[in-house]
């Protein structure tokens, strides 16, 4: 599914918020390494699950076809500083849900572009009479859970254990939900 882009301007950058298109396969690939580095907020370390341009022009050709996905690009002049996707099943049973993931790279990090990117899914999932948007966070993720509570999710479980960092430590990992009004 696509949307409108929307434009953000905080401090000093400008960015939009839009979907992926074909062209940004390549950079998210690239992105998506990256990140993996910068943080540990992630499921993966770097270079582990390695998606490369092929896989990404998958991706987004498949959400873009498909009702119930999306997949949204923070672009800041012609850089992708994050994406976020949404996934529903095919199944009827869990038709009436997504699943909420995000990522920005950590020289944009406190630009709101998180925020950007929950608020248009959530905006999206609304028109498009989905019930149900959940997500998972990582414990320590203290900023990360502040904005998800802000805009209206709760913690509806906990993994605990579920994560090992590499100081060697487990971290649980907590499950979130908005549930959508129609």
């Amino acid at each position: 599914m696509k949307i409108d882009p929307k434009e953000c301007s905080v401090r000093d950058i400008k960015y939009i918020i839009r979907s992926a298109k074909e062209h940004d396969a390549k950079s998210l690939s690239e992105a998506r390494v990256q990140i993996d580095g910068e943080t540990e907020n992630m499921d993966r370390e770097q270079g582990e699950g390695y998606i490369d341009e092929a896989g990404f022009l998958s991706i987004i050709k498949k959400d873009t076809e498909a009702l119930n996905h999306l997949f949204l690009v923070a672009d800041v002049d012609g850089r992708i500083a994050g994406f976020a996707r949404c996934e529903g099943s095919p199944l009827r049973r869990l038709s009436h849900k997504v699943e909420f993931g995000v990522c920005v790279l950590k020289e944009f990090w406190g630009y709101g572009i998180g925020k950007m990117f929950l608020q248009e899914t959530i905006n999206w999932a609304d028109a498009q009479d989905i019930k149900k948007i959940s997500l998972s966070v990582l414990e320590t993720n203290t900023k990360a859970i502040a904005l998800y509570e802000k805009l209206g999710f709760e913690t509806e479980g906990v993994l605990k254990y579920d994560k090992r960092l590499s100081n060697g430590n487990y971290y649980n990992t907590i499950l979130m939900g908005k549930l959508l009004n129609h």
